[in-house]
């Protein structure tokens, strides 16, 4: 929004400003926000920042953070609509809180090292990525997890009929048209919303899950602005959903049966404003060229290791299973949608090729996610991995309908967060590369996950078992 200092500044004493709200992503992927009356807010936040307790909310770890900084960066302003009073928001990076030099543990930060990685080995000069944003907009979630209760229950108008509008039936709800579906006009406002901070929307519509799934998608930007955009929709899209009385979900799988939520990420690389992943000449696999077959193979050959950053949670293996559209197997195809890399069969020209990986989800950690696929790709170019030589592929078949000579050769996606824990920490050196991950803060991932969430899960008794054994 600003392209300087001063000029934020200006804006904030010209344009009657009241406050000033500093958001952080903590590793757990959220944002976080300190709010600062805008009268006090002086050029010395962009130099010094304010502090706050990385240990506590932000997940940094209790050794190294329990003081660190929240520095806002002029550039990613955008005034807040959600607010009552006039309130401008920057994103910020976190620094230390005595050199002020950038935090290692801080995603933005992460994210920042494997763009400067990719520089400093003259691989690419830019990074662009582009996340598809898939989402459930439901009238209501309530949920009860105690001791003597365990119950979820939602609930849909799309789905439940009023008796004057069509319900739309399971998974079937791809591109509907009112008045079954009913979310268009919250779709629109999202979207007039995120032009106004700068986000430009390519298009919305409504996703194939019947009660109430959505799907926005914007153009490609660099890593750290991709990145930043992300965080931007995803608050925008449950703001505006809170506006008119419900709720938006990015879980992966909230519904049994229906559609899962993914996040698809388009990405490609330049250099000097060049496309790396067109080569035209004849015979080349979908106009590849070697650096993009490369980088294909970076990707799959780490693919098992990245779900756990990429489908960090529980609920993510709910989703990557068969019949959804969804990704179980790492291969790469063009325009086959059960591709764990989808090469999109429209892009043809050189500035549009690109590739999409499949299988991530919002449960990630956006920066570290995007750092880690590029990072895996990197790897790829570096090492000169060959898919097809490895059995990653082309396969532009159905797989499923694929004898077992040729699935015994294809590697299987991680069926549990366990199993991704355990592929993330025995295959992790792509990531250590030019300490872009320090391997500290990898190993307090794996261990986070599985204390907090695979550990907790798994002592649990589902509301399902008791269909199953009550009666034993």
């Amino acid at each position: 929004m600003f392209g300087s200092i001063g000029e934020a500044l200006k804006y904030i004493a010209d344009q009657d400003v009241a406050m000033i709200d500093l958001k952080v992503v903590g590793v757990a992927g959220q944002w976080l926000h300190i709010t600062i009356p805008a009268q006090n807010f002086t050029q010395k936040y962009f130099e010094e920042g304010v502090g706050y307790d990385g240990s506590s909310g932000a997940g940094f770890g209790s050794i190294e953070s329990g003081d660190v900084v929240a520095r806002p960066e002029f550039a990613t302003a955008f005034l807040d609509p959600f607010w009552e009073c006039r309130t401008l928001s920057f994103i910020c990076s976190t620094v230390t809180a005595d050199t002020k030099q950038p935090f290692a543990r801080d995603p933005r930060t992460i994210a920042r090292r494997a763009v400067s990685y990719m520089q400093s080995r003259g691989l690419a000069d830019e990074a662009l990525m582009a996340p598809e944003f898939e989402f459930y907009v439901l009238d209501r979630v309530d949920v009860r997890n105690g001791p003597y209760a365990c119950t979820v229950d939602i609930r849909s108008s799309e789905v439940d009929s009023d008796g004057l509008t069509p319900s739309i039936p399971c998974k079937q709800g791809y591109l509907r048209t009112p008045p079954a579906e009913s979310l268009h006009n919250i779709r629109s406002e999202v979207a007039l919303v995120l032009g106004e901070m700068g986000v430009e929307v390519r298009y919305h519509h409504h996703e194939v899950g019947a009660p109430g799934q959505c799907e926005i998608e914007v153009g490609l930007a660099p890593l750290v602005e991709a990145a930043d955009a992300a965080m931007l929709i995803k608050y925008v899209a449950k703001n505006v959903a809170r506006r008119h009385g419900k709720l938006a979900t990015f879980m992966p799988k909230p519904i049994y049966g229906e559609a899962g939520s993914g996040m698809h990420v388009h990405q490609k690389l330049d250099m000097e404003g060049k496309p790396l992943f067109f080569d035209g000449q004849r015979g080349n696999y979908a106009d590849l060229s070697s650096t993009a077959l490369h980088y294909i193979g970076g990707l799959l050959k780490h693919g098992t290791a990245l779900t756990g950053l990429t489908n960090p949670s529980t609920n993510s293996f709910k989703r990557l299973v068969p019949g959804y559209e969804a990704p179980v197997n790492l291969f790469f195809s063009l325009a086959n949608r059960s591709a764990a890399i989808r090469v999109p069969r429209y892009a043809v020209c050189p500035e549009e090729k690109r590739i999409e990986y499949r299988p991530p989800d919002f449960t990630a950690n956006l920066y570290l996610a995007l750092a880690g696929m590029l990072m895996a790709g990197l790897d790829g170019i570096e090492s000169k991995i060959d898919p097809m030589g490895n059995h990653y592929g082309p396969y532009d078949v159905d797989i499923a309908k694929q004898d077992d000579a040729l699935l015994s050769k294809i590697t299987p996606l991680p069926r549990s967060l366990c199993d991704a824990m355990d592929a993330l920490k025995a295959d992790h050196g792509f990531l250590t590369k030019g300490e872009v991950f320090p391997a500290p803060f990898i190993d307090d991932w794996i261990g986070a996950k599985r204390r907090d969430e695979t550990d907790k899960i798994a002592t649990r008794p589902h509301p399902y078992e008791y269909e199953l054994y009550l009666d034993v």
